[in-house]
Formats: C-alpha cells, sequence, structure tokens
C-alpha cells in the first residue's frame, strides 16, 4: 500500500496549481479531481501529463467534476440521456489513460433524484459503462457516498450478486461516517470487489478532517484491509476547510506512513 492525495484537497486551486503544490510537499502518487470541460482538452492533459513525468509523480484515479450530476444524466428513466451520457463518460476513460490512471470514480444515484429505476436496471447501466472503461484499460469503481443509492452496504453487496464481473468499488471513508456506518463495515461489504481508498479523520462533530486530527483508529482499519488481502493505495481525500496549512498535508502522510507500518510487515510497505 501507497499513500497519496488528492488534488481535491486544494479546491478550489486550478488543478494544475494543486498538482504543482502537491508535488512541492513531497507527494507523487495523486488523485486528479478534474473541474471543468477544458480540463479534458488534450493540450491541457499533455501539459499535466509532462508536469507528472518530471517529477516522477503518478496518478492512480480521476474523479470527474460531473460526480453530481450522475442522477440526471445515467440514472434517469430516459434512456437516450444515459446514452449521450456514456460519450461523456468515454473523455473520462480516455483521460484516465492518458494520465496512467487505472481508476475512474462513480457517485451514481442520489436518493433525493426521482428515478424509478430498479437496482436490476441500475447494475445494467454500471455494466455498459465499466464495458466502456475496460475498453480503454481503466475500472470504474463505484464509490460509497452519502444520500445516495451506494450509501447502502446492502446495495453494495447486492451489486456484486448481480455484476460480479462488472462491480469494483472504491471506500471513502469520510463517506461511511456520513451514512453512520464504520468504514470497516463498507470494506467487508466491498470484499473482493475494493479497489481503491479514500481516507480521512473523524471528529465527533466534524466527518471529515486529516487523518492524524479525528479520533478514527486508523491503525485497525489499515490492518484489517491488509488481512483482507487489499494491495491497493490510500488516498487522503478532505477539503479545504479541513485543515488550515498546506504543510499539513504531508505531515498527514506522515502520520499514515507512521501507521502503515504498524499496521502491516515491513516487507509489504512501500
Amino acid at each position: 500500500m501507497n499513500i497519496g492525495i488528492s488534488t481535491g484537497c486544494l479546491y478550489p486551486m486550478l488543478t494544475e496549481e494543486s498538482v504543482r503544490t502537491l508535488l512541492g510537499q513531497g507527494f507523487d502518487l495523486l488523485e486528479i479531481f478534474l473541474n471543468t470541460f477544458s480540463e479534458l482538452d488534450k493540450d491541457y492533459l499533455h501539459t499535466l501529463h509532462t508536469m507528472l513525468k518530471q517529477n516522477e509523480a503518478r496518478v492512480r484515479s480521476i474523479h470527474p467534476f460531473t460526480s453530481s450530476y450522475e442522477s440526471f444524466l445515467l440514472f434517469s428513466n430516459y434512456e437516450r440521456r444515459f446514452r449521450d451520457g456514456l460519450d461523456i463518460y468515454d473523455r473520462y476513460y480516455e483521460t484516465a489513460a492518458l494520465l496512467g490512471a487505472d481508476f475512474v470514480i462513480l457517485h451514481g444515484l442520489s436518493t433525493n433524484y426521482r428515478s424509478t429505476l430498479d437496482d436490476e436496471e441500475y447494475c445494467r447501466r454500471f455494466s455498459i459503462m465499466q464495458e466502456h472503461a475496460n475498453q480503454f484499460g481503466v475500472t470504474l469503481l463505484q464509490e460509497n457516498v452519502s444520500g445516495f443509492r451506494s450509501g447502502s452496504n446492502e446495495f453494495l453487496r447486492k451489486m456484486q450478486q448481480i455484476i460480479p464481473e462488472q462491480s469494483a468499488f472504491v471506500c471513502d471513508t469520510k463517506q461511511a461516517f456520513r451514512c453512520g456506518s464504520d468504514p470497516l463495515t463498507v470494506v467487508r461489504a466491498m470484499g473482493q470487489k475494493l479497489r481503491h481508498v479514500h481516507i480521512s479523520g473523524s471528529l465527533s462533530d466534524h466527518t471529515c478532517v486529516l487523518p492524524g486530527k479525528g479520533c478514527f483508529p486508523i491503525v485497525p482499519f489499515l490492518r484489517e484491509l491488509h488481512r483482507s488481502g487489499y494491495d491497493g493505495d490510500i488516498i487522503i481525500e478532505v477539503y479545504r476547510f479541513s485543515y488550515r496549512q498546506i504543510t499539513e498535508l504531508s505531515e498527514s502522510r506522515q502520520f499514515l506512513q507512521q501507521c502503515l507500518s504498524e499496521a502491516v510487515p515491513s516487507d509489504t510497505v512501500l
């Protein structure tokens, strides 16, 4: 397991400035949170890729800026809109491939959105999106999100029953907290289909602080991840208001590395 960070931690700083800032803080593993359509342009991506390559950094995942729009775009009752939405998400998959990323993150269907889609139809559409992603050599990951159908552990388990080959997940600890769940229960619900982890700390009155600042027992969490066979990366993902100084980000990384050394045998920590 390696420790990385999301550029979303610096939003609304421009994405390329976020990358530059995080590289300056010593990070070499990133999630890129794209924020507008122009950041999908190939010239822009080439510049971003060059910056990453020069600093020997790699991108693990891409987070679409259209996440809050997915209910309407991809999971409404209007099938044609879903078909058009596939073309938009193909651009994310292509972006991931260009930047060398493995994953694209999906929020899915909000529980507040009026849609009659049952779980079977949701999974059918997810499978189609996964097929598109795979054509670009990347994997679409369903994230557990509070206020979305994926916030239910039962739904995560059901996805694996309906589409055992296409289901794949990212566990976000802050979203688990917001659902009133222990992140470990989410990890267990995702089972062997867990591919990626977004991590943060938590306080009784604040569900998103930097790892090391809250009361979330991170060492047991990492230990359980290792015992379950998880060998992916751990990405710090918090909001800009979750900390005061940029240097706190690198301090949080150091904290997580120490936690890893306690939780995982030294010959498996990279």
